[in-house]
């Protein structure tokens, strides 16, 4: 299975909005094939020269219900120092997050949002996800912070039929918290 541009479903369709279900583990073999390509469209969109020739816009993480399956499946690849956080989750679970919150300076984006939405994108500046991990091959618990942390967040909000836009504050979208982490 190969994902490109075509396959993703933008905020205008309705499914976007779906409440993801669980998948059965150990994961049937569509589900291991959709999460495999799932990271890998993640991976590509890094690549400048690859983005351009697959059709692919750079991201870093992508949910299943992105493509119109309700499932609750992400791939997260975040660049980091050391290489990379990557991810490619069946039923990732926040289990506990900071009562600290965190921002991107620059906005968040997403795959399925073509319109630019202004304003502060509030998310925990810790959590703790559980899930079983594809890449590994076994249940996992993540403790991320910084910006991985905010793409878990974006990604499993998906799966709730949440967009990163829903978290702006409608009277205030530049309201400040003084105690939050700004990130970038």
């Amino acid at each position: 299975m190969k994902i490109n541009n075509d396959n993703i479903i933008l905020d205008t369709d309705p499914r976007i909005r779906t409440k993801s279900e669980r998948v059965k583990l150990p994961l049937s073999k569509e589900d291991e094939e959709l999460l495999d390509a799932m990271i890998t469209y993640v991976r590509n969109s890094q690549d400048d020269e690859l983005a351009e020739k697959e059709n692919l816009r750079a991201a870093v993480g992508i949910a299943a219900i992105q493509l119109g399956i309700p499932k609750q499946l992400i791939a997260v690849s975040v660049p980091t120092e050391e290489g990379s956080d990557e991810f490619a989750l069946a039923n990732p679970k926040i289990v506990s997050e900071s009562v600290q919150n965190a921002y991107l300076a620059q906005g968040e984006g997403c795959l399925s949002v073509l319109e630019e939405h202004q304003g502060l994108v509030y998310r925990h500046a810790r959590i703790t996800v559980t899930g079983y991990d594809l890449l590994r091959k076994e249940n996992i618990r993540i403790r991320a912070n910084g910006y991985t942390a905010i793409c878990l967040q974006h990604e499993i909000d998906h799966l709730s039929g949440t967009l990163f836009y829903d978290r702006i504050n409608k009277d205030d979208p530049w309201k400040e918290d003084p105690e939050a982490v700004v990130i970038g």
